[in-house]
């Protein structure tokens, strides 16, 4: 990966001028904001632009500031973010607007080593939020550019590997000009989701097109390489419609850990060659209830790296009965539930239900 053929110095003068005619017009482009740069930059991560644009609004319309961010409640951050995904993001966010709340006196720090002091940013991140909201260099190398930058290349090796990544990192460098990075960090970003992307590359439209090895040797539909998919596996978990006086138990996760601060139905993991049934009951019998929970179906659901296979299981509980209810638990209607934020599973069986529920004449 020399690239001897290309001079760094080509390469902005063509992105920019694309840029001006052709980039997005997105709710967080024209302002200089570091708060809503962040903010964009952290919804962003591991998300499509189309999905993130409503989040980001209504987080502005609830948090204005980045004080109002981190005065707020944990429990009303993962409620605002609920549906969005790879839910550590949102207490990353809380705990960097306190940082800077506490720590920066209210205002973001312009440099790359202490941005990425802040929890949940990461070098790209930084260097995207220095030349967004500062105007000064800042190198990018997000999912976008990685891809530009392979094609651009021709790098047929594994891009995650940690030379190649290295090497990357230095041409992100060596291409991110001094003047106008604030530009250049969205043209390039633009290029790799408008045109350079995963499948079918527009490179009829490129600007860069004249540079690209890959397209040069007829490999940009091929690279970057797509690394083999290890297998996913599947977990199985049980989860009780425990039912009293019209309403459903609900109880919220720690904050710490995968999903953390969202709300599900009372729910176990099965142990390899476990029996689910034989679970529902020990789940049952924990909360100070006996009996044989009732088969209710079974849910669905395809996480990051597992699929879950979520058996349900329906019991009653008498009205006024007291049960072992974990501190942050609730009893709600369906109107309520809806409003909860339930992480991915759960919000399915809490749809399946109220789909099933016979209409009023």
């Amino acid at each position: 990966m020399t690239g001897d053929w290309l001079n760094p110095e080509f390469v902005a003068p063509l992105l920019l001028e694309w840029y001006g005619r052709e980039g997005r017009e997105l709710p967080w482009r024209g302002t200089r904001d570091p708060y809503r740069v962040w903010l964009s930059e952290i919804m962003l991560q591991q998300t499509g632009v189309a999905t993130v644009i409503p989040y980001y609004q209504r987080f502005l319309d609830r948090f204005p500031t980045v004080s109002d961010l981190a005065a707020a409640e944990a429990d009303a951050v993962i409620e605002l973010w609920a549906g969005l995904g790879y839910y550590s993001r949102a207490r990353n966010l809380h705990a960097a607007a306190r940082v800077v709340t506490t720590e920066h006196g209210g205002l973001f720090p312009e440099e790359v080593a202490e941005l990425q002091a802040l929890p949940g940013v990461g070098r790209s991140t930084a260097g995207a939020i220095r030349a967004i909201a500062f105007d000064r260099k800042g190198v990018i190398l997000d999912g976008n550019v990685r891809r530009v930058l392979c094609r651009l290349l021709a790098v047929e090796s594994d891009p995650r590997a940690t030379a190649v990544e290295k090497e990357l990192w230095r041409w992100a460098e060596a291409l991110t000009p001094e003047e106008r990075p604030h530009d250049y960090a969205q043209a390039i970003m633009d290029l790799g989701a408008v045109l350079c992307t995963p499948r079918r590359p527009d490179c009829g439209r490129c600007p860069l097109a004249g540079l690209c090895r890959a397209k040069a040797l007829g490999l940009e539909a091929e690279l970057p390489r797509r690394a083999t998919k290890k297998a996913v596996p599947t977990r199985i978990q049980v989860a009780l419609l425990l039912e009293r006086d019209g309403c459903l138990l609900v109880r919220q996760r720690p904050f710490s850990g995968m999903l953390g601060g969202l709300w599900e139905f009372p729910a176990a993991e099965v142990g390899e060659g476990g029996d689910p049934s034989v679970m529902a009951r020990r789940l049952l019998a924990d909360l100070g209830l006996a009996g044989e929970p009732a088969e209710a179906g079974r849910v669905r659901h395809v996480y990051s790296h597992f699929k879950l296979d979520l058996r349900l299981y329906r019991a009653a509980v008498a009205a006024g009965f007291a049960i072992a209810e974990a501190a942050a638990s609730r009893w709600l209607n369906a109107a309520e539930l809806a409003e909860l934020p339930l992480h991915g599973a759960h919000k399915k069986v809490l749809s399946d239900l109220i789909q099933s529920q016979p209409s009023t004449p």
